[in-house]
């Protein structure tokens, strides 16, 4: 099946609208946005489809227009289900001058023989506030199936002004590769990822930010923690753990507590 998505959102008054939505089926698009006057505009990103299946191909297309603020939601975990060949997910978000949008999507559950690649380009302009989350399971752990997919490839393309400035390249092939060797998962078996992106802070602001992600997590049992400075203003976090939801919880905290700005102290991403 291949499938379309087109999401494109304006400012209105004080306030970020739906400008355009397009959509073909498995896809559907709701607006769960409680305040109205909230000027972050919140989507939920809905399927009929119970998992990506063989053969599936998503392309997906997100723009904000100048200072809009979007918050994307998923419905429930992604499936990965058994597949012959491949299924395939192009996602590119574009964002126009003193935009926020964040993405911290549900977690991925690749079941057995499954093969997946992803393409996510995402495109800044000047005076953005990016998040931008992930996090991959080793598959139905309660069923015995602990990474036996197929393969499994993501990556994440940053664009700032047209350059290059982050770029994540995950692949998980258990044929080739041993997940529990050093520089691997070494034991755990869920891994998470948060890219945050703000040019409204400064070092000392960046700093700080790591500090209190630091303390976040500081009561969090059973994880392992990774926390870098970006090449540009903002902080790039990994975690590894043995439950997807601990770490779906996490980014949410984490997000939570980030620098936003003045003009989208609202953004908040509730759990």
């Amino acid at each position: 099946m291949r499938a379309e998505l087109h999401i494109q959102v304006a400012r209105l008054n004080e306030s970020t609208c739906l400008k355009k939505s397009y959509c073909t089926t498995p896809f559907k698009v709701a607006n769960i946005t409680e305040d109205k006057k909230d000027n972050t505009l919140r989507l939920m990103l809905m399927s009929s489809s119970p998992g990506i299946l063989d053969g599936d191909h998503y392309n997906i297309k997100i723009e904000l227009e100048q200072n809009c603020a979007l918050q994307l939601h998923t419905q429930s975990y992604q499936r990965l289900f058994a597949m012959k060949e491949q299924a395939s997910q192009q996602m590119e978000v574009r964002l126009a001058a003193g935009t926020s949008f964040c993405f911290i999507p549900h977690p991925v559950v690749p079941h057995e023989a499954s093969h997946f690649i992803a393409r996510n380009k995402i495109f800044l302009s000047r005076n953005c506030y990016l998040i931008f989350g992930e996090i991959l399971t080793c598959g139905r752990k309660l069923n015995n199936e602990v990474f036996i997919l197929s393969k499994y490839h993501n990556i994440t393309e940053i664009f700032l002004e047209g350059k290059l400035v982050i770029k994540e390249n995950l692949l998980m092939q258990p044929s080739i590769i041993d997940i529990n060797a050093i520089g691997q998962l070494q034991g755990f078996t869920h891994q998470a990822s948060l890219i945050y992106l703000n040019e409204q802070v400064n070092v000392k602001e960046t700093i700080s930010t790591i500090s209190t992600i630091s303390e976040i997590l500081a009561s969090k049992t059973a994880i392992s923690v990774g926390i870098t400075a970006a090449p540009v203003n903002g902080v790039i976090i990994r975690l590894l753990g043995q439950k997807a939801e601990q770490l779906f919880d996490c980014l949410k905290l984490i997000a939570d507590a980030l620098p936003q700005g003045n003009q989208h102290k609202k953004l908040r991403y509730a759990i």
